[in-house]
């Protein structure tokens, strides 16, 4: 009989380790089969809150926030370039150029959920911004996104042009601040185990094997 796992994914959609770690996750998953049966929700979580809405670019944003030279940065695209190769995502790096705020992505996301396409929304957004070099933030964007991954896009339109589900998001993102959490991905399991980070595929399935072990 399969274990039941609840699995909360905390992340932002302008950062690659969550891409990685999202993928890895769901490889494991995968590995588990009919082990367990697993209900995956995504929990917003802004990276860079205060961004504006034009971004900023990306090297010069690693440099203050990070302290991180061009070279430093360099190395970091390419070990994200290679992680992402292990689990078939392709980060088309050349083409990301700027961080842009993501609130209004995290919205639609939350609203995605319950028309039970927050899943696909999550994937589309990622390879939009990652693959494609795409704003995130811009409402353009979004529409076009939300209608290919099968939401109604006169309604995606609707939200974004109003406040709707900005208190929702901004409650989830003090809850799990509030919980300690302040860096992404976190993936929470069953609301009591932690895993921390964009974690290889065999570190996903340990744990999954352990916590449905254990339940």
């Amino acid at each position: 009989m399969s274990k039941p796992m609840k699995i909360d994914f905390v992340s932002d959609v302008s950062c690659p380790w969550c891409v990685i770690g999202l993928k890895a996750l769901e490889a494991a998953i995968a590995q588990l089969g009919d082990e367990v049966k697993t209900d995956i929700h995504f929990q917003p979580f802004e990276l860079n809150p205060q961004m504006p809405p034009e971004g900023q670019d990306i090297t010069e944003h690693l440099a203050q926030k990070y302290g991180a030279t061009p070279e430093q940065s360099e190395q970091t695209r390419a070990m994200i370039r290679a992680r992402g190769e292990e689990v078939g995502f392709n980060f088309a790096l050349d083409k990301r150029s700027r961080i842009y705020n993501t609130f209004d992505a995290h919205r639609l996301l939350h609203w995605a959920e319950q028309e039970g396409r927050q899943l696909a929304l999550k994937h589309a957004l990622f390879a939009a911004y990652f693959t494609l070099g795409e704003n995130p933030g811009a409402h353009e964007v979004l529409i076009r996104v939300a209608g290919e991954t099968g939401l109604d896009t006169a309604r995606a339109r609707e939200i974004l042009a109003s406040d709707e589900y900005a208190d929702d998001v901004r409650r989830q993102q003090r809850f799990y601040l509030e919980q300690g959490i302040n860096a992404v991905p976190a993936v929470i399991i069953n609301d009591r185990h932690l895993i921390q980070g964009g974690q290889p595929t065999q570190v996903f399935e340990k744990a999954l094997r352990q916590i449905a072990a254990a339940k």
